[in-house]
């Protein structure tokens, strides 16, 4: 038999606690907001009255909709007005103390059937049910901010939880028009479980100064798809949040990757905690603000030369670049070619055999032509580029370009002899520029009689539609070189990031343990791969789940990036999942096999 839930409490009206109690009260359930604050009481009443105004505005709410959802909330400072709710969901600051408080206070004031839900998302939901005078009715139900517009709801059971008690609760979740995941008990559930081991890393990358605030975060936005980078989000929930999450994960998991970065502790010891404070990896105009202020760590010179600017050197002027050879035909250096060719650079695009590079050139143009097609290229663009491409069979081709860049196998054999091959063959003062997503371009650069030339120039794929060039300078390239390749990206529209010369430069060594984790999740049956990809899509805005990117990407290519971080790393976290591992042996490569993870219809 259904348990219904139709009087709900909620303990704790704070921005989540608010936004919990709007989304029952406008689907149709009495509310009951309880907070020992009169000050956050009337908050949250402002804040419903504020919104349902604006819903009335847009014409999604009429005003007798209006009045009969604001009458639904009800706010006490007493805890007793809890007596009669069918469902109490606390919200109170993550603090065993303090959520226990709340769960020993309730069990002798509600009914014996009322189901005990708390939203936390770092703590211990069977240390919570163990303190209850009834544990079988205790569960976590994790909500994400802001809740209205959120999708997600993480339905957390202990090995206490009455299963009636997660069937009433998904059964809401579905009703208030969210999309219900189970989940088992452990710090950080799924979606922060995965997305607090990523944003840690990136905290971890800027202390070490490996790469500005700045371009950690376009990085993460341009080559991922993510609707914000990860400092600004850290900021956004908290640095203090974050720490505590990341706390809990760590006791639980012991894993390094999980133990929270210093500079987490610092700015928050200094009461800098992000958005909420004003201050944080950024500065903002003020408490609760969003918006972003110059401050003293803020780029002050275009981004040729910021990365001078900052060392405190005169910038250094780009070599000029008139010439772009690409030496390659696969998809990255076809799609590469097409964007310097759009970009109003005369390009010589050298395979290996005339028909390779008659094949490269006739997938430009069928690039270009699907441009034309959806209105993004005119006829005549599409012309011009074409004609400033000259396909070649031999990289002699090159002999006189002013920047060539290599798009080969990704492996560092092939690119050391091609760049020993590119080294006899360009002119003096050439660029010579490596694609290399995982690969040390240094060891590209030794492979030259002048490593000073040498640089990594990382696009994404499909070249021509992603945005990030990530620009990886050695210690021995010059500062003209670095110059170059920063204004040559921006020339063809491209929004370049500087990064040192390690494994995964930015994206990748980011990326690519949260895909690792997220493996290690299926492989203990913790959760399944459907959840899995939709707690990240609806919980953290990700425009792919973790398996479906796998996939896409290549399992093969995936372990391959996996290995070489593990290896210049060494940390045990970032060893490659076994699963991994057995799929790849097997020959499951993902969609280019037509299995991976999933198996896919063969075209």
């Amino acid at each position: 038999m259904d348990i219904p839930l139709s009087t709900i409490a909620v303990v704790g009206l704070g921005t989540m606690g608010t936004g919990i109690a709007e989304t029952l009260a406008r689907a149709g359930r009495e509310v009951v907001g309880i907070d020992i604050s009169d000050t956050a009481a009337a908050h949250a009443v402002a804040s419903l009255e504020a919104s349902t105004a604006r819903a009335v505005e847009r014409g999604r709410l009429t005003d007798e909709e209006r009045r009969t959802v604001l009458a639904r909330f009800r706010t006490f400072s007493d805890p007793h007005a809890a007596a009669g709710a069918d469902l109490v969901i606390e919200v109170v600051p993550e603090s065993y103390e303090t959520k226990r408080e709340v769960f020993r206070a309730l069990d002798g004031i509600v009914g014996p059937s009322t189901i005990l839900a708390t939203g936390t998302n770092a703590l211990s939901v069977t240390r919570l049910a163990a303190d209850s005078a009834r544990p079988e009715r205790v569960l976590g139900m994790h909500f994400f901010n802001p809740a209205p517009a959120m999708r997600l709801v993480e339905v957390v059971s202990s090995v206490l939880t009455a299963p009636r008690a997660v069937a009433a609760v998904t059964a809401l979740a579905r009703e208030l028009g969210k999309e219900p995941v189970a989940v088992g008990d452990r710090p950080g559930f799924v979606a922060d479980g995965l997305l607090f081991g990523y944003l840690n890393q990136a905290a971890s990358m800027y202390e070490a100064k490996y790469a500005s605030r700045e371009d950690i975060d376009a990085a993460m936005r341009l080559g991922c798809g993510l609707p914000m980078g990860p400092l600004a989000l850290l900021d956004l929930i908290g640095v203090d949040t974050a720490r505590t999450v990341l706390d809990a994960m760590y006791a639980a998991s012991r894993d390094r990757l999980h133990a929270p970065a210093p500079v987490l502790r610092q700015l928050g010891e200094a009461g800098l905690t992000g958005r909420k404070s004003g201050r944080g990896f950024y500065t903002y105009e003020g408490p609760g603000s969003g918006t972003v202020v110059p401050d003293a760590l803020t780029p002050k010179d275009a981004p040729a030369s910021r990365d001078a600017t900052r060392s405190g050197r005169p910038a250094s002027p780009a070599r000029p670049v008139r010439s772009v050879g690409v030496a390659g035909s696969g998809t990255m250096a076809s799609g590469i070619a097409e964007v310097f060719a759009k970009g109003g650079f005369d390009v010589v695009l050298a395979a290996r055999t005339p028909e390779k590079a008659a094949d490269a050139t006739a997938r430009v143009a069928k690039s270009l032509a699907r441009s034309v097609d959806k209105g993004r290229l005119t006829a005549e663009a599409r012309e011009r580029a074409l004609a400033r491409i000259t396909p070649a069979d031999s990289l002699d081709a090159l002999a006189e370009v002013d920047l060539a860049v290599e798009a080969v196998a990704e492996d560092l054999e092939t690119k050391r002899r091609l760049f020993a091959a590119l080294d006899k063959v360009c002119r003096p003062g050439a660029v010579l520029a490596t694609t290399t997503s995982s690969l040390p371009v240094v060891a590209c650069a030794r492979a030259t009689s002048r490593p000073r030339d040498v640089i990594g120039m990382h696009f994404f794929n499909p070249a021509p539609a992603m945005k990030l060039v990530e620009v990886v300078r050695t210690v021995l390239t010059a500062d003209d070189v670095h110059a170059t390749a920063r204004a040559v990206a921006t020339a063809v529209g491209k929004h370049p990031v500087d990064c040192g010369d390690r494994a995964g430069f930015i994206v990748n060594a980011l990326l690519f343990p949260y895909l690792n984790n997220a493996i290690k999740m299926v492989q203990e049956h913790y959760a399944t791969l459907d959840d899995i990809d939709a707690a990240m899509k609806l919980g953290g805005g990700y425009p792919m789940g973790p398996f479906e990117l796998l996939d896409v990407v290549g399992l093969d290519v995936s372990l391959a990036i996996e290995r070489v971080l593990h290896r210049e790393f060494r940390d045990p976290g970032l060893a490659p999942a076994p699963l991994l591992e057995h799929l790849v042996a097997a020959g499951c490569l993902g969609r280019k096999t037509g299995r991976g993870f999933r198996e896919y219809a063969r075209r």
